[in-house]
Order: structure tokens, then sequence, then C-alpha cells
């Protein structure tokens, strides 16, 4: 089995960071075998391939969802946690490709955090049938369950029983992380009451959807929802309003076609505050739900919808740092029950996307 495994810290001498240098590859040669609190402080990085700890697990080569491509791994899986963070009990399951600064992010935040490797790869090639169906194609992809006549997705492969699955090989091959407690009771899943799901674009579209679908902590979507020609996002929602959290740059295509603001409203998030620009404004953003930003990204619409994921597309101020660490913050970690003011439709936003 293939297990990766770094220790990362805060900056510190170079005769520490060489000390912990040794020690990261000492546990990488012993294949993560746990080690003493304090013996390697800081984040934990964890890869294993979901071929390997699921003998259930199985490609599914018409929607792209393989196990090898080009020569590499496509179903390696990442973890992350810092045990020397305040730990908030709750772990994030991203829902697109491993992001290592957001990553260390939500370990500093306190949170444990994983990215699943899970049949996503059907988009742009499923078309939609009627406006509710590519809704059901996410929530197979998410769920396993038979709901899509489009696709074939066997419980083994959905989002769900692949992060179960995941935490549980944590559980056993990490236990200074403590991930066993987010399996829920019976061992037969996960506890989702303890988790957050979130993603970026067409991620963040299907996080959303699993959420009307099961109830979880809370949800996150960067540059999403989309899906304009779906009515899925106005169905009752397992998942409080509330807990639904969205942030999109004014350049995005998805922002200035009318989908994202569509997506909102039909969610219900003008219930809680109205849209706030992050822009020359500090948190807690009138308690909102429905953030935007239109800094600089010199007129790019990719990179505007790329901007609100931290990496090289993310804006920085005239010092080098990222403009949006306490947006990124707040969407992760501001009090749920904590809410704005009610708000009117608004009139721009087109809802109607035919089909």
């Amino acid at each position: 089995m293939t297990l990766g495994a770094v220790g990362r810290t805060r900056p510190a001498s170079n005769t520490a960071r060489a000390g912990r240098a040794l020690l990261g590859i000492v546990a990488a040669w012993f294949l993560c075998a746990p080690l003493a609190r304090g013996e390697e402080p800081g984040l934990r990085v964890l890869t294993a391939r979901a071929s390997e700890i699921d003998a259930r697990a199985a490609e599914h080569p018409e929607i792209g969802f393989v196990f090898e491509a080009e020569g590499k791994s496509q179903d390696v899986q990442h973890a992350v946690v810092d045990v020397d963070a305040p730990l908030r009990g709750q772990l994030v399951i991203w829902l697109m490709g491993y992001n290592e600064q957001l990553f260390e992010r939500l370990a500093s935040y306190g949170y444990h955090a994983i990215q699943p490797h899970y049949a996503r790869q059907w988009f742009g090639i499923v078309k939609p049938t009627d406006r509710m169906a590519r809704g059901l194609v996410r929530l197979e992809a998410a769920t396993g369950r038979d709901v899509s006549p489009q696709v074939e997705i066997p419980f083994a492969d959905g989002m769900a029983e692949r992060s179960h699955q995941f935490v549980r090989w944590l559980a056993e091959e990490h236990p200074e992380g403590r991930w066993e407690q987010f399996l829920a009771k019976d061992q037969q899943g996960l506890d989702w009451s303890k988790v957050i799901v979130a993603g970026s674009s067409h991620g963040s579209t299907t996080a959303a959807r699993f959420a009307k679908e099961v109830e979880v902590a809370r949800v996150v979507m960067l540059c999403g929802p989309r899906d304009q020609e779906q009515d899925w996002q106005s169905l009752p929602s397992a998942t409080p309003a509330e807990r639904y959290f969205g942030f999109s740059h004014v350049l995005d295509g998805g922002w200035t076609d009318d989908h994202y603001c569509r997506s909102w409203e039909l969610l219900g998030l003008t219930e809680y505050g109205p849209i706030v620009s992050v822009d020359g404004t500090l948190p807690p953003y009138g308690n909102t739900r429905r953030l935007i930003s239109s800094a600089d990204v010199g007129g790019d619409a990719g990179r505007a919808h790329s901007a609100v994921t931290p990496g090289r597309a993310s804006p920085r101020d005239a010092d080098g740092a990222l403009l949006y660490e306490p947006v990124w913050e707040y969407l992760f970690t501001h009090p749920v029950e904590e809410v704005g003011h009610p708000d009117s439709r608004d009139p721009d936003c087109e809802h109607d996307h035919p089909l």
C-alpha cells in the first residue's frame, strides 16, 4: 500500500527544521507508525489510494472515473490534521482535487480534513434530461445510491462511502489524530452531524446537493453552486439553510451569467443577510451567507473563478499576503447560529435559465 506522511511545523530554527525533517522521513519509512504527542508537533499530511484501502472500489471509465491515467495514480486521497491546534471535533470533506494551501488553513482552524476520490469526472459528459437530472447525478455520485438513470455508481464508489472507508483507515493508521470520532456509532458510515462538506466550482455544487439530502454541520461553496438550468436548489433541505456559505468573484462567468446568485436565492440564503462585498470590509460581514469580491484579477474570468480558493490565482495585497485570509476563516468558522437580517430578492438576478 502506498502511504505518504509528512510532518509540517510552524517556522523554526534551522536545527529544529532539520531534526523535524529527519523525524518526518523516519515516520514515512515506518508507514506512519503512531508517534507520541510532542515527538513531531504540527500538521500531519497522510495519503492513501482508495483502491488499496477498499477492495470493493471500482473504476468507471465511461465517466472518466479511473485509478490510473497517463502513468499517474488518480485515486490518491489526502487527509490533514494539526495535532497542535485546538481541535474543533469536526471533519471537512473537500469535494475537489487536493489543495495544499487550503488544507493547511483548515488544519490551522482546528479541523480534520479529507479529500476523497469519488466519481466526479462525469461533469461535462452527462447532459441533463430535465430540470432535476443533473442534481440526481450529483446525488448518486455523492451517496452511491441508485437515484439517476444516467449513471451507475455503486455505493462503494460514492463520496460518502469513500470518505467513510478513508476515515476508518485513518483511525487505524493514525490513532494520534483521533479520526474515529467521525464514525457513526454503528460504524456503518460517518457521523454527518460532525461533517462540513465543501468544494469549489462543481465540487461546491455537489456539496450543496448532498446537504439537501443529508444534514451536515456546514456547507462551504466557493465559486458556486452552479447548475443554472436545474431546480433542485429549491428542494426542502435536510441541512438548515443558514449553514450554507457562498463566496464568488464578480468576474467569474458563474456570477456574470447569474448562476451563483440564482442558486443562493433558491437555497434560501436571502433570509440571512444581503450580498456583501469583502473588499475593504472586515468580518463578520453582517453575518451574511453571500459574499463577493471584485479584487484585481487582471480582468481574467478564468482567474476570477479560481481566485476565491487559496492558490496562485488568489489576489494579494501590497505586502504579498493573500487578501481573502479573513474570508476563508469566516466561511469555515463563523458560528452558524449568527445570521444577518433578511434581504429582498435581487431584481437583477435572472432565474430563468432554459434547459
